[in-house]
This record gives C-alpha cells, structure tokens and sequence, in this order.
C-alpha cells in the first residue's frame, strides 16, 4: 500500500487530501476547522484529519506533495518587479519580508511543520513540489470519467500561467499551451469583483449572482482593457489595472474609463450601475471561455473536456458552453479552486511522475465530493448533551417523513448528514434546505438565514430521474457547477408591466412553479442527486415529491455571510441557534427551535468578518 499526502497552502483555500494507492480517500479545507473563511494558513488541522482517517501516522505516508514551486513564483514576483519598477516597490516590499520568511524557503518550513505533527517524521527526501496548474489540470482529468479529454485551466494566477490546455490520455497528461502573468481571466474578474465592491478571492461568484439583474452595456469598455483572440487567447492592457505592482487591482485610468471610483462597500448601496457592470465582465468571460472551448476542439479533436481553476467554478460560463455543444462531454473538479490543487498534486504524482496505471470509473473517482469528517450518532448526540440541546432522536423512516413534511409547509431547515464535502459548494450533506415553490423562499433564506444581499441565487438538488422534465438540460450536474433555463412548461409568464422593471426591482415576480431557485433570466445553478451517492438525500427529496408532486427543493450552504461551511454538530447547532432557522436535523435527531434553551440564542452573525 501506497500513500500520498496532497498539501496546498498560503494562498487561499489551504486544503489537504489523501491517497491510497491512487484512490482518493480523504480530503478537507482548513478553513473549516478554524472557522476562518478561506483559511490560507499552514493545513494542520485538515492534514490531522486526513491522517486520522486513513489510520496513519505522518511518518508512515510515502510521500508528500505540495501543489505549487515557491521559487517560480519568486521568479515571478522579482521579474514583474524588474518590469514595471520603480512603480511596483510598494508591494515588492510588503511582499518580501513574506517570502524570505515562509515562503522562498519552503520545503525547509513544510519540514518543520509536518515535524510537529509526528517527530518520526525525519525525511525531507520525500517532500515534492508540483506545478500549479499541473495539479489544478490533474485534479480535473485524473478522477474524471473520461479515458481521453482535454482538459483547459483558468485562474487568478499560479507560478507564472494563468490560463492552461493540456492532453490527458490514461495515466499521462501533457500541458500543450500556457498563457502567462500579468495576462489573467481570473485576474479581469477578480478586478471587477474588486470595482463593484466586493471581496477579491471570496466574492466572485456575487458578481455572476448580480450580472443577471444588468445589461451589458458596458461590453465595449471592457474590451478596451482586454485584447480578445479569434481563438480565445488574450492580452490584458496593464495601463487599466494595478495588481502587477500596487496593492489594488484597478486605478485611477480603469475608474476614468467606467466613470466612478470602486464601491465602498460599507457605505455605497449596489446600483443599476453595478448591475450592468456585471453583466458586462460576465458576457466577456462566457465569451472567452467558448472561443477557448471551439478552438481546442478543433484543433486537438477531441470529444471530452475537463475543468479546473477558478474561473470553472463560474457555473453560468460552464453552462453557456454546454449549451453550445462543442464537447460531447464535461465533466468539472468540484473543488476546482486553490483546495483541490492539494488532489491534483497527489494524483499528479501517482500518475505521472510514478506511471500507475489508470483505470477508468464511468460515474467519476470523486465519491460525490463527499470526502470530509463525519460523526457517528452517538458522537452527535454526546456533543449536542455537552452544549445543551434539546432534541429526540427518530428512526430513518421517520426522520425522512418528519422533515419532508417541514419542509412543505415552507419550514427553513438546517441539513447535517454524512461527510462533509470538499470545495465550495454544498451538496446535501451540510445544507440548508427549503420549499422551492415559496415565492418568498429566497429574500427570507437571504435576509433571515443567511444574512447577506437579497439578490443572491440559491440552488435547486433535484432528483437526477427527473431533471429533463424541469430544466432544458440532458446532462448530470452532482456538483453543482452547469446553470442551465428552467423547462418551458414550468414558466410562468410575466406581464408587460413587469418585463419593464429594472435591476433588483425583478426580485420578487414569480417565473416558475419552482420561484424560490429560478434567477431572474430563467435559468437556475442545477445539483441532480441520485440514490448511489447520497441515498439520505434521494429518499428525503423522494418524499417531499411524494407529498408535494415537485421532485426539487432548495439548497444552500450551511453557514452564514462571511462563515464557512459548517463541520461538527457543534458549529451547526452555533449556526441554528444564531438564525431563524427552524429546524435542525442533525444524523437521527431533530432539534425545534421553539423547543431549545432561549439562554443559547446568539447574535451570530457579528461572529464574521462579512465577505
């Protein structure tokens, strides 16, 4: 037996995974150990865990891969430096002290971390390092279900590329095309993130919330900052932008282009503005990404596409080249951010590196991205006595009956089943679910749960057998990650009057038999379930069809605004008691809120920093 400890680190999204023998047998974020969102620290708690799962102690694992090379990112850093200086010598200082501390040196420090976890542990020899988008581009193609794809990444940056095509055929995968710093599609929409108000590296996926409420008038002016190739390749226009060399992403020429100065978010209210910008940097994107998809289709001839990086977890981009049928096939790395580069990084070394042979499972290697801890029923019910719950405990049966029950007569539940998953998204095992055919689902589960801007969607799990009846969409989406239009037959038309409202004013107007899921363009972020990788979930959405006829519900991340996804009973019951949540089920109890000590009610959501 063969095992690989994956580490990714000091970025964002730090993340731990582990092999054996090649199968993927755990992995988590350290964010959801600590409580801190996109925890960037060293991954102690998440290696711990991984580690304990797999019954090893560090000193017995056989090797240990980092998913990037500090010294090509150093290169990186000095050469833009030397490129653009003296304008950059603000943030080269900041970032030196950094570097000469952690970072440059970065095997001698992962050494003496991983020491304080085992002091068997005496070998450096067996630490390696893996390229960025090597591991963003393995954790797509290796656990894929394809024997041949092509497979493309795009994020903010890794060492020195940004954007990535590479060939994976069995064990082998070769990166063919590169385009380098400071030329980045993350980047362009990180700075968009940034100019609209919200968190760079956290609040991306608020600007593809908002860009449905705009128009994109804007199109043009955003291509001023970018040169766009017939075949996708592009050229961003560094005069516009100041993450090469300062400490923001956008300056003063990028505010003169637009006409105002970056929304200050503590005190500016979104406008139909920022509406409109959104849209804008939205319909570039989905632009680039489909000029990307066409040409590497035609020029590698090849039927499969994976994706990874950041810019993959923009599902409204995944679903536009879906929809445009350039690939017979996709499939997309659900932690396909910075954490699943900790995958990627092992199973590059297993694969390539050590030429294991590949075979093929036809569903995926992924086991639902339900990869994380979870707790036996006598260890919830031990912690919930320790912090004083009320709650009874109900057989399988009933706990499903009970809870499908709540949940059609319009009753907010907190979800705590099974393991944990790994990456961003909650896929019905640390969820928070709702009745989807409530108009007034989603400005409550927003304002009253989840405590952040009304506008933002929530998604619907739908049971996979159903899918086509419901959306215009063929293909099993288990991660979450395609958008696709709501089924013709479940529209609701709107009237003349209503198809004149502006921005959020489109909020509230019903669109479907499912309002609660259904963006204000038709379109919905689709999870399908089926009874082979969550079997609670099936039978608890088989149930609410049975009693409602609607094969949908609600799903969204167990957590608050600013908050990470939820991991012990502990942290969901902090989370149930601090919201106007109604009901916690949790493994076989449920907990009513009406029946809890008031002395544990809190006002939970100053407990995080806001996103």
């Amino acid at each position: 037996m063969t095992s690989i400890l994956g580490i990714s680190a000091f970025y964002h999204d730090s993340a731990a995974c582990l092999l054996k023998d090649g199968k993927i047998i755990a992995a988590a974020q350290e964010e959801r150990f600590t409580r801190k969102k996109h925890d960037s620290s060293y991954p102690k708690n998440a290696i711990e865990f991984v580690l304990n799962y797999a019954n090893l102690k560090l000193s017995e694992v056989d090797q240990i891969v980092f998913f990037e090379k500090p010294f090509l990112k150093f290169e990186r850093l000095l050469e833009t430096y030397v490129a653009f200086a003296p304008k950059g010598f603000i943030s080269f200082a900041k970032a030196m002290p950094l570097w000469i501390k952690e970072k440059l040196f970065q095997k001698n420090f992962l050494f003496k971390k991983l020491k304080e976890h085992d002091e068997k542990y005496i070998s450096e020899e067996n630490i390696f390092f893996s390229d960025h988008h090597l591991s963003h581009a393995a954790s797509a193609f290796f656990p894929s279900p394809f024997e041949e794809a092509v497979v493309l990444t795009a994020d903010g940056v890794g060492e020195w590329a940004t954007t990535t095509v590479a060939i994976g055929k069995g064990n082998e995968l070769d990166i063919k095309k590169e385009i380098h710093f400071p030329h980045s599609l993350g980047l362009l929409y990180s700075a968009f993130t940034y100019y609209t108000g919200f968190k760079v590296n956290s609040g991306e996926y608020k600007l593809m919330g908002l860009a449905p409420y705009g128009n994109p008038i804007y199109e043009n002016k955003v291509k001023q900052l970018i040169d766009i190739k017939d075949d996708g390749t592009f050229r961003l226009n560094q005069k516009y932008f100041n993450y090469a060399t300062g400490l923001t992403m956008t300056n003063h020429k990028f505010h003169k282009l637009f006409g105002k100065k970056p929304r200050n978010a503590q005190i500016e209210k979104i406008t139909q503005f920022h509406m409109d910008i959104a849209a804008s940097i939205q319909k570039i994107t989905e632009e680039i990404m489909i000029k990307l998809a066409r040409s590497i289709r035609k020029e590698f001839n090849m039927k499969n596409l994976c994706l990874a990086g950041g810019v993959a977890l923009n599902c409204v981009a995944n679903g536009k080249i879906l929809k445009e049928k350039i690939f017979d096939n996709i499939w997309i790395q659900p932690a396909a951010g910075d954490a699943g580069g900790s995958l990627g990084a092992a199973l590059a070394l297993w694969y390539i590196e050590q030429g294991n042979k590949r075979s093929i499972n036809l569903e995926d290697d992924m086991k639902g991205s339900y990869l994380g801890p979870e707790f036996t029923q006598e260890q919830i019910e031990n912690e919930l006595k320790s912090i004083g719950a009320n709650f009874e405990v109900f057989s399988y049966e009933n706990l499903i009956n009970k809870t499908s029950e709540y949940l059609s007569n319009e009753k907010i539940i907190g979800w705590f089943q099974g393991k944990m998953e790994f990456g961003p998204r909650a896929l019905g095992n640390r969820s928070i679910l709702g009745d989807p055919r409530s108009a007034n689902m989603q400005k409550n589960l927003n304002l009253k749960i989840k405590y952040r801007e009304s506008f933002r969607p929530f998604a619907p799990s739908i049971l996979l057998e159903d899918l086509s009846d419901w959306f215009d969409i063929k293909t099993d989406s288990p991660y979450m990650l395609l958008v696709s239009e709501i089924n013709s037959k479940k529209k609701v038309s709107m009237t003349d009057k209503q198809k004149k409202l502006f921005g959020i004013e489109k909020l509230n107007i019903k669109r479907s038999e499912i309002p609660a899921v259904t963006h204000v363009d038709y379109s919905a972020r689709i999870q399908t379930v089926n009874k082979r990788t969550n079997k609670k979930y099936f039978d608890l959405i088989s149930k609410f069809k049975e009693k409602t006829g609607c094969p949908v519900i609600v799903n969204t991340s167990f957590n608050i605004r600013g908050e990470p996804i939820v991991r012990s009973p502990t942290d969901a019951f902090s989370c149930f008691m601090g919201t106007e949540l109604d009901y916690l089920i949790i493994g076989d109890c449920i907990l009513d809120k009406q029946k809890q000590d008031k002395n544990l009610l809190n006002n939970y959501n100053k407990n995080f920093e806001l996103d």
